[in-house]
Parts: structure tokens; sequence; C-alpha cells
């Protein structure tokens, strides 16, 4: 890479790039020098390092900075701070509200190279990792020692991502989100110093909690370098039960009841019969194509047995049907696969559109009026919107389909997500139960936490004043 071509093909950039041309020259020129072939500034590569994984258009960054250290995770931060020039931290890109975005242009410090178990502390159940490690990279290192990590957002996420965006998925309902999952984060702050928030002990009361300023913060008040997280037992045994109901309505009532009655799932999870229809097509299932809630217990022998049961019983009472139960590890595993791929799989409903995903979280009692409301709005709508959800927090998902050439079809779009933004928080809820505010909901930031927003921008302004990290993603213009 040669600073001449840096600077003789100025790639796209967003509205709002604020410095100037030679002050890029002198990042890249620097950057290079210490980085070699880690520094990139080729179209393909920046584009990846835009946002790709929705409708929010691409903002590709000015260059690409892979950084195998914390300390040079804080060289570049430091010598980006000192021409004005924005940082955006880089996991493997699977968010979902734009957070990966370079509106202002600048450097995306990709953690990739930073993907190391540095301690696995079995008898303290945690371990120390890179933020570049992946949630499966890591359970492959635990399973040995009968111990893995919970949280499992779907897509082979980092984990310094999920700490970034306060990630959950489909075993919150047991074992909480990112928040609960970690003790401690190293963190290299706008001004390019270096901090750790905490040690290993499993509570504390020293200081304010820096650790959990920083999970959620979305890459806006620093960059994450390395995480001390919790680690759990393999369970000695796991069920699961499938169940089909007549009504998305009476699979609500399921879950608040099940919920109500204290039963310890591990998973609980809502497909609507267009999911259904769509995961059984690409995954090769055969479920009935109605209301379907996939549920899984852990524990002893006994306790997942009795367990099983007693939700057996709950979706009796409540209309439904269930199929034979999934336990062998092989199947298990297929079927949460086919989780995972819903959203692939929803695509396939109207071949080449566009999924606008979206998710809300809203108080378990308020779960079936609300995904019921959602429904009958998206088909007022003429939308094809597939629902899923972790629905034992009450957190649920809708993937309108859209054809992102049609200018009317992307308004009314737009203004059905906003419409489900603002039902949730009426409800009690938030306009994001776990993909975060980025850039896609920004603007209902306020309208959820009132005057607390300007709290926030008296953090961000105190530890960003230059306002260089991750620009334009969280706070309202």
């Amino acid at each position: 890479m040669t600073i001449a071509a840096a600077s003789s093909s100025p790639p796209p950039k967003g509205d709002l790039r604020r410095f100037s041309n030679e002050a890029w020259e002198t990042v890249a020129r620097t950057l290079s020098e210490r980085l070699g072939a880690r520094f990139q500034i080729g179209d393909s590569v920046r584009e990846q390092h835009g946002h790709t994984t929705t409708w929010i258009p691409n903002q590709p960054p000015d260059g690409v900075a892979f950084a195998a250290s914390t300390d040079e995770v804080a060289f570049i931060v430091r010598t980006c701070a000192a021409h004005d020039v924005p940082v955006i931290p880089f996991g493997v890109g699977t968010s979902l509200e734009g957070h990966v975005n370079a509106p202002e242009g600048g450097v995306s410090v990709d953690l990739s190279h930073m993907n190391q178990v540095l301690a696995i502390n079995a008898h303290d159940f945690d371990c120390v990792v890179q933020p570049g490690v992946t949630r499966k990279q890591l359970n492959v290192l635990l399973r040995d020692q009968g111990l893995f990590f919970p949280i499992d957002p779907g897509a082979d996420a980092t984990l310094g991502g999920m700490a970034a965006t306060r990630a959950s998925g489909t075993n919150a309902v047991r074992y909480g989100t990112m928040k609960n999952m970690i003790i401690s984060v190293e963190a290299v702050l706008p001004n390019g110093s270096i901090v750790r928030t905490g040690q290993r002990a499993r509570k504390s009361s020293a200081g304010y909690d820096l650790t959990s300023l920083l999970i959620g913060s979305e890459g806006t008040l620093g960059i994450i370098t390395e995480l001390t997280v919790r680690l759990f037992g393999i369970p000695e045994a796991v069920g699961s039960v499938a169940a089909s109901f007549g009504t998305i309505a009476e699979a609500a009532e399921a879950v608040i009841a099940t919920m109500q009655y204290g039963v310890p799932v591990a998973r609980i999870e809502l497909l609507d019969p267009l999911t259904v229809r769509a995961m059984n097509d690409y995954s090769n299932l055969n479920f009935d194509e109605a209301p379907l809630l996939l549920v899984e217990f852990h524990g002893s022998e006994t306790a997942v047995a009795e367990h099983q049961e007693l939700f057996k019983a709950i979706v009796e009472d409540h209309g439904g049907n269930t199929v034979p139960s999934a336990n062998s590890p092989e199947e298990r595993t297929r079927i949460w696969q086919a989780r995972h791929d819903a959203y692939w799989a929803s695509l396939t409903l109207r071949p080449g559109a566009k999924g606008l995903s979206t998710d809300i979280c809203v108080p378990i009692s308020q779960l079936a009026a609300c995904i019921g409301k959602a429904q009958k709005r998206a088909e007022d709508e003429g939308f094809i919107a597939p629902i899923v959800g972790h629905v034992g927090d009450g957190n649920f998902h809708v993937l309108p389909l859209i054809d992102m050439d049609n200018e009317d079809e992307i308004k009314r779009a737009r203004s059905y997500v906003g419409w489900l933004n603002e039902m949730a928080i009426e409800a009690g809820g938030t306009c994001t139960g776990e993909h975060g505010i980025g850039q896609g909901k920004s603007a209902y930031l306020r309208r959820e936490l009132g005057d607390a927003v300007d709290v926030m921008g008296a953090i961000k302004q105190a530890l960003d004043p230059q306002n260089i990290m991750n620009p334009g993603k969280v706070l309202p213009a």
C-alpha cells in the first residue's frame, strides 16, 4: 500500500466527513508504517467493514486497521485522535442496526486477529479472552473441561462485539444477557489510554461500575480489548419439547403461564406460521405450519423430565399439541440450527427482497397483545413479515421483507418499524431488546428514556470530547 494510492482515489463517504485529505494522508501513512499489510484501503475490504447485513445503506470507512494487540489498538486510536479521524470498532460485522458503518469516514479497527483465549480458570468458572474470540470457538475449547459459555445470539459473533451491543439470544431466559456474563473488561478509551474495569472477583463494591458502562456502549465510549467472562457447567441432561398451537395468542399465553409458574426453561422460542414454513423448506423439517414453541430444559435427568411434563400440561391447558421431544444431541442441534437460520430461511419467502430486521421487548404480560398487534398491522400493510421471538423474556423479532427498489414500500416499512418501537415503549417495553440502538433506532432513544439521554450525552462528552469513537451511533444527532 502506498500513500499515493490512499489519496488518489478517495473512497465514498457518509455525509459528515470532517477531516481534511491532508489529515487522512498523515493517518494513513502512520498506520501503514506501523501495521504494514494489516492496514488496508481497498474498496472490497472497506465495503466489507461497512454495514452489509441489513437494509441500512453501506457507509464504508476510509481504511481498515487489523489490530493484533491492545497496544496496537491504543496506537491506532491515538493516531486518529491527533487528526480528528473517527474510529469504528469491528468484530465480524453481524450487528443489525448499522453499528459498524462509518458515516463520518475514518478507520475501522478490525479485532478479528485478537482471537486468543488467554486463561481458563475452571475452578473459578471464568476465563479471560481477547475480543476477537467467537462464542463457538470458546465453547469448543471449554467442552473438554465440562464448561460452556451460554450466550447464544445465533450468529457466531465475537465476544467483544457481543459485549459492545449487550447481546443475548436464545438462552437469555435462563442465563441472562452479556451484562450478566462479564466480570471485567480491558478497554482503550478515546484518548488512547488503557483501563481495566475490575479484577476476577465475582462481586465488588469498589467505585463506579465501569464494566457495565462499557457493556452496551456500542463502541462509542471505548474499544474493548480483553474480557473476563463467567462460565457454567455443562448440564447433566438437556431435554426439548416442541408444541404447536392454533393461534399466536394461545402460544403467547402458554409462554406467560410457563414463566408465571416458575418453570425453569433454558430456551423458549416462538415462531409464527410464516417462519415455520420457511424453516421447514430451508432446513428440511416437517413441523405443522402453525404457531410453534421450541423449548429446552437443562438440569438433572429427573428435573428435566419433570419440567418437560409440566410444560406439556401447560401446553394442553392452552389448546396446544406437543410433538415428540428431540432429546438426542444430534436432533436438538439440527432443530436449533434451523432456528438460528430462520433469518436466512425467511428471505426465501420473497426472493430478492431485503429483510428489515427489527426487535422489541415488552413485559411478558403484554406479549400476546403486542405480537397480535404487530401481526395485524403487517397484514394491513400487505407485508410478508415473519415473527420469531425469545419470548421467555418478552423479546420478539419482526422481519418485513421489502423490495428495496420500491420507494413507497420502503417508506411504509420504516413507518411500520417506527410504529413497532412506539408500541413497545407504550407497553412499558423497549425499542430494542438485543439488537442495540446503532443508527437504526437512535430516533427512539429519547422517547424511551427521556432526560436520561442527556446524562448519556454528558458521559460521552466527558470521555470522548472529540466525538471520534464510533460517531453517529446510539445518541440522537
